[in-house]
């Protein structure tokens, strides 16, 4: 993944700060979270895997570090932010 600010590569998958992933109406979103020391923002990338269609994804950002920080911390009160059947506070309010 590439910063969305500077776009220096910030690693693959494994480098990811969060990912939740979540089901609305069949269809599955899975946010990833990047973080950029040197912009010190965020780089978020959304796939979603349609239940009747082609997958697709986008990146956005740069998204501001108090804001990316609020909801990375919240993504990892969850007990298992992966799982799009996760019943927890955090995927029903996401």
């Amino acid at each position: 993944m590439n910063c969305s600010s500077c776009k220096r590569d910030l690693g693959d998958f494994s480098s990811r700060a969060a990912v939740i992933s979540v089901e609305r109406l069949g269809d599955e979103y899975t946010e990833s979270y990047f973080y950029c020391d040197r912009c010190e923002c965020w780089t978020v990338e959304l796939y979603i895997d349609r239940f009747l269609g082609e997958e697709t994804s986008r990146v956005d950002g740069p998204m501001a570090k108090d804001k990316g920080d609020k909801l990375v911390e919240l993504i990892r009160q969850c007990p298992d932010p992966t799982d799009k059947h996760c019943k927890c506070k955090i995927h029903q309010t996401w």
